[in-house]
């Protein structure tokens, strides 16, 4: 059962592929695992070890095969595919490598486009907390620029704003800084760390980079579909990336 302060409780999260056939496989094998508002984590592992498959499910963009995941404390795993739209659209802001932003809208359309989609036209109060988001991400003047317009890590940052528009309980990062350069790679950490603090945002950031993972204030290992360690970092990453 969830506790009160949860964000995201896993509980014997479970997943496989192909059940029924000669080629049935497990890929996770009984997460367990728990994040609340004040989380800024980093999940790590090789390659093949099922972090794909988890931050789907986290993501609330697949279902387990076993066990449960509660978001805000709502039981998730049975759900139909409306009732988990619905409900990752409240909580839950993405960001990813690739922007994946509109090249035929503006800076300010594409923040607003997650609002849009749950509610219809923006309201006049939206518009407002829009642009306050481009302002805290630095993009006050950009606001009716297109992405071709602005560089990758001013791409970046406008992703970052569209994540935070509905003021979400939990921001997904995967691989957030692996597209920028090193500098520019501090500057958006340094961006979500400053949002989590804001908002009271729980940040689960998906990473290779050792230097990102250490910076963070906890780090959790997944190899072969297991969660092998879950550790509070002994530095806390009120400082950037090492080498930034």
């Amino acid at each position: 059962m969830a506790e009160p302060n949860d964000v995201l409780r896993l509980e014997g999260l479970r997943k496989s592929y192909n059940i029924g056939q000669p080629n049935e496989v497990e890929v996770l094998h009984g997460i367990d695992l728990c994040l609340d508002r004040a989380d800024f984590a980093a999940l790590v592992g090789p390659s093949g070890s099922g972090k794909s498959t988890l931050l789907n499910l986290i993501g609330l963009l697949d279902s387990p095969t076993d066990g449960e995941l509660y978001l805000r404390g709502t039981p998730t795993r049975d759900m139909d595919d409306e009732g988990r739209t619905a409900l990752r659209g409240r909580h839950i802001g993405f960001v990813f490598q690739f922007h994946h932003l509109i090249g035929a809208f503006t800076a300010l359309e594409n923040v607003l486009m997650p609002w849009m989609v749950a509610h219809g036209r923006p309201t006049p109060e939206i518009l407002e907390a829009a642009r306050g988001l481009l302002a805290d991400v630095g993009l006050e003047k950009f606001t009716e620029r297109r992405p071709d317009q602005l560089s990758g890590g001013q791409q970046q940052r406008v992703a970052i704003a569209r994540a935070l528009v509905t003021n979400p309980s939990l921001l997904l990062a995967d691989e957030p800084t692996g597209n920028l350069d090193t500098r520019t790679a501090a500057d958006v950490f340094e961006l979500l760390r400053r949002f989590n603090a804001q908002f009271g945002c729980a940040v689960l950031v998906v990473t290779h980079d050792p230097r990102l993972s250490g910076s963070c204030d906890r780090t959790i290992t997944l190899v072969d579909g297991e969660v092998v360690s879950d550790e509070r970092n002994q530095a806390r990453a009120a400082a950037v990336p090492p080498g930034a």
